[in-house]
């Protein structure tokens, strides 16, 4: 899924460069941590002249999480970039392998999320709560196995743990997401549980190249042990 790099390039134009993330991987961190954002500047600019080299972070994927997700090479770019996220015209496409069988076969979840204050997780709040926030997706099952359903998904919001909270909350845990209940193990084991992955993906990403204003669409591949079902079967 990954090269020498330490991740795989979709895209790379202009100012834009989009890349499959690999789960285990954060996309920042602090000084000294590995991340997405430290192995892309090792390949802009080498080691000699990281500290030299601008990297823009429109946004971000969860650390467990796979796929598609784009880094801006200039500061005329990332504010392109952000107002195209802030006005919700860059688009989304996210896989998902959960548990039970969910239905009906396509739908819309609306719930209220809070992010509990300093821990990385959110949680289901009614509306009245007063740090809630709104947060609304779309799915459709795509295939459903004796293990589960894969969803196709689209965000309205963009919320903490968005994907993994409303699929919990109903009792579709994403595979591996042992943080939000699921029992089931995905992927390579590892002993370090920050490494491993759960069954979320960003398929696919669509935006326009700020700079020759051509429409992208930048498609993820999922990892080989992904069960029983691949893109040329949707």
């Amino acid at each position: 899924m990954t090269d020498d790099l330490g991740f795989q390039i979709l895209y790379e134009q202009n100012g834009c460069l989009v890349v499959c993330k690999s789960p285990g991987v954060l996309t920042q961190a602090p000084p000294g941590i590995d991340s997405l954002e430290v192995r892309i500047k090792n390949y802009l600019g080498g080691k000699e002249r990281f500290g030299e080299v601008y990297l823009g972070v429109p946004h971000r994927l969860d650390r467990p999480a796979s796929g598609a997700i784009i880094f801006s090479k200039d500061i005329r770019t990332t504010r392109k970039l952000g107002a195209q996220f802030e006005k919700r015209r860059v688009h989304k496409i996210y896989w998902a392998c959960v548990a039970g069988q969910v239905a009906p076969e396509t739908g819309r979840w609306e719930d209220f999320l809070y992010k509990v204050a300093d821990e990385p997780r959110a949680e289901v709040v009614g509306p009245g709560h007063p740090d809630g926030r709104h947060a609304a997706l779309h799915y459709r099952v795509l295939k459903t196995f004796d293990w589960g359903s894969w969803l196709e998904i689209e965000l309205e919001t963009g919320r903490t743990h968005q994907i993994r909270v409303q699929s919990a909350s109903r009792g579709h845990p994403v595979l591996g997401d042992a943080q939000y209940g699921s029992t089931v193990p995905f992927g390579p084991q590892f002993e370090d549980v920050r490494l491993q992955a759960i069954a979320l993906h960003a398929q696919s990403l669509s935006f326009r190249d700020p700079t020759n204003h051509q429409m992208v669409t930048a498609v993820a591949p999922i990892a080989a042990y992904w069960p029983g079902f691949t893109a040329n079967e949707t």
